[in-house]
Parts: C-alpha cells; structure tokens; sequence
C-alpha cells in the first residue's frame, strides 16, 4: 500500500501490524542491504534462466517531495539536484526487453547522464558481445570505448554536430524503448513516481520493491502459481 499509493507509514492498515514496526523493519532492511540482496538474487536467477543479447541504457527523472528535506549531512547519501524544474532526483537504469534490471543508481537530477552512464558500464560488461543501445547522452568518445572495452557493442547515433558521424543499426535502436517500458511500470506506483524519501537507500529499495512484485508477478503467471502478496498488490 505505502509504495503503490504513495501514502504514509501512519495510514498502513491495522492488519499488517504496528506502522511504526513496519517502518523501522523496512528502513533496517533498506540500511543493511537486505533488499538489495533479495533484488540481487531474483534478478540473477532471472538472468541465468535467458539469454541476454540487447540492453538498453537511460535515466527518468523523479520530483523531489518536500518530506524528502532536511536529511542530516552525516546520515548517507542523498542524490537530490536542483534543476529548472525543481529538485529532483535521476533512476539511471539498464535493462533487457524482458525488464531484467542489470544496474539500477540514483543521481542527481541536474547531472549530465553520461558521467552515471560510465559507471552502469561494469554490470553490463558481464554479457561481452550484447548490444547496449543508449540515446545521444552517452555518444560521447569516452563513454562509447569504456562500452566497447567491456566488450559490448554500441548502438548510440552521433549528435547532428558531429563532424565525423557514424552510421548505427537504426532498426535495433528501435527497441530502445524497452528501458521506457520500465519505468512506464515502475510509474504506475507513487513511490517510484515522486521521492519522499530523505536518503538514497530508503529511497532506492522501494523501486526495487515494486521491480521484486513485478518480477514475481511476470514469474506467477508463467508458471501457473498464484502469489497472494502479488494479488493483494495488483487486485
């Protein structure tokens, strides 16, 4: 309910217990990696059973709630910019065509793409041959041969000032939208569509909350299963 709706911890119906309980167990969990272990693991078990060929890279972008202020200096991160819009906050994803999330950061909303880019470059880098499609963000000389390094294989069109442009596979960079498509499903869920969150961690297990739901979901209904935790969600 709190990541679906968006609504505080105080108004978590009686029947799931203590909100205050709740809220300290999914903080701890949210601080001690916890949840991002569970997003590991369904993600590599996910991984290992398909053969991933085409990745693409992008970023959303997520308006910073004003209960998301006023986090203390020395409590972690806290990847809030300020843009023309307001504060707000970067999701830099990668992910396939079957919404397997190979990277997932947050960033700053008023920070170039290509610099997050290069850092989401090393968990791609496992599937050496796959094609890693991207918008004009990450054209960049630097960006393009830390891909190639990792042996992936650029699809990225050059900006039109390019003086020296490259020719790519138009018809592959078509399914560049498959990045899109994740977040159009993460967005159906207030807490990945507004940040209310004061930190990176709190702030970064609740997507990662609602892609564990949808995985078990997309799981649920390939092998004929029935999930009551995924019904009570998406009822």
């Amino acid at each position: 309910m709190d990541v679906q709706d968006g609504a505080p911890w105080r108004d978590l119906p009686e029947c799931y217990g203590k909100w205050i309980t709740v809220c300290r167990r999914f903080n701890r969990w949210s601080g001690n990696g916890a949840m991002e272990r569970l997003f590991t693991a369904l993600q590599e078990e996910r991984i290992i059973g398909v053969e991933i060929r085409v990745l693409a890279m992008n970023s959303t972008s997520v308006k910073v709630h004003q209960h998301a202020a006023g986090a203390p200096k020395k409590g972690g991160s806290r990847s809030v910019g300020v843009s023309r819009g307001g504060r707000n906050t970067k999701v830099r994803v990668v992910s396939d065509s079957g919404s397997t999330l190979v990277e997932i950061h947050p960033g700053p909303g008023n920070e170039h793409d290509a610099a997050h880019g290069r850092r989401s470059m090393a968990a791609p880098g496992a599937f050496m041959g796959a094609h890693l499609l991207m918008d004009r963000a990450y054209e960049g000389d630097s960006t393009r041969l830390l891909a190639e390094s990792f042996g992936l294989t650029t699809v990225v069109p050059p900006k039109r000032n390019r003086t020296a442009p490259w020719d790519y596979d138009r018809e592959a960079y078509k399914g560049r939208n498959m990045v899109e498509r994740v977040f159009n499903r993460m967005k159906h869920h207030r807490k990945a569509a507004a940040r209310y969150d004061r930190l990176d961690e709190t702030f970064l297990a609740e997507p990662r909350l609602i892609l564990i739901a949808i995985y078990l979901k997309n799981t649920a209904k390939n092998s004929k299963c029935k999930y009551t935790l995924i019904h009570d969600w998406y009822a």
